[in-house]
């Protein structure tokens, strides 16, 4: 049998190319060639049978596109590039879904006439090398293992209109769950979310849930109605600086809404409560890092109770900062680039951490699928990366020269912090069996001693809209809590530092 060369020292992610027709085999030596993708062929699928038991430049043709989900669990696949050109629509879906079942991303080569003009077919393969643009190479994160705790149960993602519960949807529904409920108070969103992952949106089946996860009784009726086993809540308010001026809105989503859950989860017998949570939780300085830490504890607090009843698994999972997802700052800057403006960026020296929206929901599925209770998940990210290199980096991946790109300096807002941190000073960083993910559990003094009565009041003041009591309230919550003094932009000796 032919041994996949990434086992000979190749560290890019095992792949399978779908279609070894003309653009399928130049893709495979593009991708042996150019190292920068990330990806190893390790095999191809064809229908044809003519092509079985072939090789193009040593990847053998292992079988045939109905045999894709066992074919990528055999050869312990990573990616799936499809690469027929014109291939209907229909069939996309059922080869997305079937990689999806072996816990496969799946890539897409756009057209053939694209392929042909370029040099490199690779270069179709996606307009930016995330690798150069995250400062380390992609993880392959989730694994058909999961398909363990979601096969055959009912399964609830809340804010399944957002960038990461799309996907999520997307992916949970390869699995086999015996239903999936999708969550959002956005009809639009849930309109669009099931055209795509059904073909057809009648709006007419309980797989679509408009409800509001701040209204408690409606939450509670949802679960007793449809007996959710696992529950990924990805529903909640993101965008720092509206939350710095709206602090309310933040507890009424990002805590009470969670509170919400939780209680109906525990009332109900969830099997499993994974909370999407952010590395704004850690040692927060923003509303937004502080009603995510708020969220985090109560999953926590809950996750004992459930555990000393043996009725269920609570946990939570930080992300960095996510490529792709809406509004996430690479839409902003094609949009900045686009319209021909400045680059906004707050300081020289902001560094965040990145991670693609594949390793963002492989990691929730993962999550979902080790958690034993309590724990807060968090992917090994490596280094964090300098807004401004990514800048320069994105420019020359979309052909723009130095002198076409001007950056403005606008400076921390109220809330955010110069750099990210994954974990709090008092978190012991904990492996897990997945060599890249990481957990910490709260130690007990990590959850305060009432922290139900000083939830109460929290709401309260929320309710009433009373901002300033809502802050205090926040930092008697979490010690140590405070909005940092903004840093100023240092003088520069060029505006435009780097050369541009």
């Amino acid at each position: 049998m032919h041994i996949p060369r990434q086992d000979e020292g190749s560290t890019g992610l095992r792949t399978l190319v779908v279609g070894a027709g003309a653009a399928g085999s130049a893709l495979v030596r593009d991708l042996d060639r150019t190292p920068d993708f990330g990806l190893t062929p390790v095999g191809v699928l064809d229908d044809d049978p003519a092509k079985a038991g072939t090789e193009i430049d040593g990847v053998p043709v292992l079988g045939t596109l109905a045999e894709l989900t066992e074919l990528a669990v055999e050869h312990r696949a990573q990616v799936i590039v499809l690469a027929i050109p014109g291939l209907a629509h229909h069939r996309v879906r059922a080869l997305a879904t079937a990689a999806a079942a072996a816990g496969v991303a799946v890539r897409y080569l756009p057209s053939f006439l694209s392929a042909l003009r370029r040099e490199v077919v690779g270069s179709d393969l996606r307009s930016l090398d995330v690798n150069k643009l995250i400062g380390r190479a992609e993880v392959h994160v989730v694994s058909s293992d999961v398909r363990a705790v979601i096969e055959g149960r009912r399964v609830l993602v809340t804010g399944a209109g957002g960038s990461i519960g799309s996907e999520l949807c997307r992916q949970v529904n390869a699995f086999g769950p015996s239903e999936l409920y999708m969550l959002d108070h956005d009809e639009s969103n849930l309109h669009r979310l099931q055209l795509e992952i059904w073909g057809e949106a009648l709006l007419t089946d309980e797989s679509l849930v408009i409800a509001d996860i701040r209204d408690r009784p409606r939450i509670q009726q949802i679960f007793r109605d449809l007996k959710p086993e696992v529950v990924f809540h990805a529903a909640a308010h993101k965008h720092l600086p509206l939350l710095e001026r709206h602090p309310s809105e933040a507890v009424k989503s990002n805590v009470l809404g969670t509170d919400n859950l939780v209680e109906a989860a525990l009332a109900t017998g969830v099997e499993r409560f994974v909370l999407i949570s952010t590395d704004k939780a850690a040692d927060p300085t923003s509303v937004l890092g502080a009603s995510k830490r708020l969220a985090e504890l109560i999953v926590q607090a809950n996750a004992r109770d459930a555990r000393n009843l043996g009725t269920g698994v609570f946990t939570a999972v930080r992300f960095g900062n996510v490529l792709g997802s809406r509004g996430s700052l690479l839409s902003v800057l094609a949009e900045q680039f686009r319209s021909g403006g400045p680059v906004t960026v707050t300081h020289p020296d902001v560094t965040r951490f990145f991670m693609t929206i594949e390793e963002a929901v492989g990691l929730v599925l993962e999550a979902g699928r080790m958690a034993e209770g309590g724990e807060v998940f968090v992917l090994d990210m490596g280094e964090p990366v300098r807004i401004v290199d990514l800048v320069h980096n994105f420019a020359r991946q979309v052909q723009l020269a130095a002198e076409e790109v001007e950056i403005r300096y606008t400076g921390l807002r109220a809330g955010e912090k110069l750099n990210e941190a994954l974990f709090s000073e008092r978190e012991e960083r904990l492996p897990t069996a997945h060599g890249r993910i990481y957990a910490t559990v709260a130690e007990h003094s990590a959850v305060p001693e009432d922290l139900a009565g000083g939830l109460t009041g929290l709401y309260e003041a929320a309710a009433v809209n009373a901002d300033i009591e809502v802050r205090s309230r926040l930092a008697e919550l979490l010690p140590g809590y405070r909005t940092p003094e903004v840093a100023p932009v240092p003088a520069l000796s060029s505006p435009y530092p780097d050369g541009f």
